[in-house]
């Protein structure tokens, strides 16, 4: 799947059949920040680290996104977050 077609996705009403760090990612794009909050925490290692701290930021809760940037092993984002998205969805995708 590539990000067109995972966008795409976002008509549908359940997320494709993709990783928690994703269906965070879809959970947020369709707007259920709490759902999508839920994803990310289930998902271990720094990927799901990641999209936590996008979520965090985007909440805004940045004293928070900062503690989950530094648990991915990442700096702190100052892209718009429509790019984070894209580029934590297409980093995902890819893996």
């Amino acid at each position: 799947m590539d990000l067109t077609a995972f966008r795409q996705s976002l008509a549908a009403p359940e997320p494709p059949p993709v990783g928690l760090a994703l269906q965070a990612l879809w959970w947020d794009a369709k707007g259920d920040w709490d759902r999508a909050h839920q994803c990310a925490q289930a998902e271990p290692g720094p990927l799901g680290s990641a999209v936590h701290a996008y979520l965090h930021r985007k909440e805004p809760d940045l004293a928070n996104a900062r503690y989950w940037y530094n648990r991915a092993g990442r700096a702190v984002v100052t892209d718009s977050l429509d790019t984070e998205w894209a580029a934590l969805a297409s980093e995902l995708l890819a893996g």
